[in-house]
């Protein structure tokens, strides 16, 4: 739907209905093609995101192995080490998530998904031209700021859309999406990494791959309209009411039978300035301790293993080509978990099924420091690797459930921001470990976390599945 198209219906719509009635009315929609095709195309900028984010573990082997950074420091915050380009994505994705993740609460969330995705696409290419390590962590600051901005505004923009009973199933058809960047980068640092391509490094082709691809989604946003939950917590019931008689039509088109009445609405205040404090107050403050808490953990025990893995085999004597083979191959495992997921993520708990995938996680690290057999480190690592996408598909769709649309990509940005933080020091943290106590207490750290995670979540975690965002959210 174009701007202009959106603008020409709200002047013909009147403002009859609130903002529950609007949001009861998207709750009762059908799964449709129209509704699916909303999804994707959230998806695609998800999967370019995700194509950045962990290219890390599969890249950095190839930039320390062309001299730009070194594998281990002298000093704990030396800026030519590894450690410094992993401290750079996360505070990049800190200050995107914590000085402009709110921006989509006041903007808009599809004006803000497309400039997010722009910035992110230019700074990945510049960065892949890179030869100065201080350059390079500057230029992976910048895409870090993008992907901040994105990962927060498509977690608000998806629940939002969708209704309420398939919402857990949107987050993991976008989460099978997204997990396909993994053994995409993997495949691609397999086969370009070990060599030079045009006389470009092949770790620089990887990431030019992933910022060039992210131009070609930036023109699919056209497709999408804008949140009608969000233009009705601002006032704008009008251009509202256009989006969701639209989204009603196609529905009644493509399912071709009348829509079922909507449940009763519950009040939604419209035009309330969103207030940091609030999350802070009943019932927000105990979601948001939990989330603090559990970001703290999960950055470090997700990102730790995904982008330490092949250098973990690496300092095991593993070599270059071998362990990059590895990291493929346990790639394949990402989307599997999401995919089996839309089978029956709406019948379980969000809660419930971080918990349990934390405790994979930590049962699976625990057994990986004492393999040595190829099939058996092949097979930690895929239990690894599904439950971090089972604990991730989990709280993109949790977070975005506990908050209301007034202020959701606020509070999403500010919990969000504790994981950067915990993730800018993840990758010093496993250095050092790994520096001083080997590979077992690196991965000891990883168990750690996740034991944290399933603590946080099982113990203070509300019940979000099945329910309307409004209805959670008083």
């Amino acid at each position: 739907m174009t701007d202009r198209t959106l603008s020409a219906a709200s002047q013909a719509a009147p403002a009859r209905v609130s903002a529950g009635e609007l949001a009861a009315r998207i709750d009762r929609l059908p799964a449709t093609r129209s509704t699916w095709s909303l999804v994707l195309l959230l998806s695609l900028g998800a999967y370019f995101e995700f194509y950045e984010l962990f290219s890390t573990a599969y890249v950095l082997p190839g930039i320390i192995h062309s001299g730009v950074l070194s594998a281990t420091t002298e000093g704990f915050f030396a800026l030519d080490g590894a450690a410094s380009y992993i401290a750079a994505t996360f505070l990049g994705l800190l200050i995107g998530v914590l000085a402009f993740g709110s921006i989509a609460d006041r903007l808009g969330r599809r004006s803000v998904f497309t400039v997010a995705l722009l910035w992110y696409s230019a700074s990945a290419v510049c960065m892949a031209f890179q030869h100065d390590a201080a350059w390079l962590n500057f230029w992976r600051l910048m895409t870090g700021i993008g992907l901040g901005v994105e990962l927060v505004t498509i977690d608000a923009y998806l629940s939002e859309l969708v209704p309420a009973r398939i919402r857990g199933r949107a987050f993991a058809v976008s989460a099978v999406i997204s997990y396909l960047a993994v053994p995409s980068v993997a495949l691609m640092a397999w086969w370009f990494v070990p060599r030079a391509v045009l006389g470009l490094d092949g770790w620089r082709v990887v990431v030019l791959m992933g910022g060039v691809g992210a131009l070609f989604v930036w023109l699919l946003r056209l497709g999408l309209p804008e949140s009608p939950r969000w233009l009705a917590s601002h006032g704008r019931l009008q251009q509202a009411t256009a989006v969701v008689e639209q989204l009603e039509a196609k529905a009644r088109q493509q399912s071709g039978r009348p829509l079922p009445a909507p449940l009763p609405p519950r009040e939604v205040p419209v035009g309330k300035p969103a207030s940091f404090r609030e999350i802070w107050r009943a019932p927000y403050r105990r979601r948001t301790v939990m989330l603090v808490l559990f970001h703290a953990a999960q950055a470090i025990g997700l990102y730790g293993f995904s982008n330490w893995m092949p250098t973990f085999l690496v300092q095991r004597g593993v070599g270059l080509s071998s362990s990059l083979e590895y990291g493929l191959m346990v790639s394949l495992v990402a989307p599997l978990g999401p995919l089996l997921a839309v089978a029956f993520v709406d019948r379980v708990e969000r809660k419930t099924l971080i918990v349990v995938s934390a405790l994979v996680m930590a049962g699976a690290g625990t057994m990986f420091v004492n393999l040595n057999s190829g099939v058996a480190i092949l097979m930690t690592g895929a239990l690894l690797t599904l439950g971090g996408t089972m604990i991730s598909l989990g709280f993109h769709s949790y977070q975005a459930e506990l908050y209301p649309t007034r202020h959701r990509a606020k509070a999403i940005g500010f919990v969000y921001a504790v994981s950067r933080v915990s993730g800018a020091l993840s990758g010093f943290l496993i250095a050092a470990s790994l520096k001083h106590a080997g590979v077992p207490g690196a991965v000891g750290l990883i168990v750690a976390c996740m034991l944290l995670v399933a603590l946080s979540i099982g113990l203070l975690g509300p019940r979000t599945s099945g329910l309307s965002l409004e209805e959670i959210s008083q």
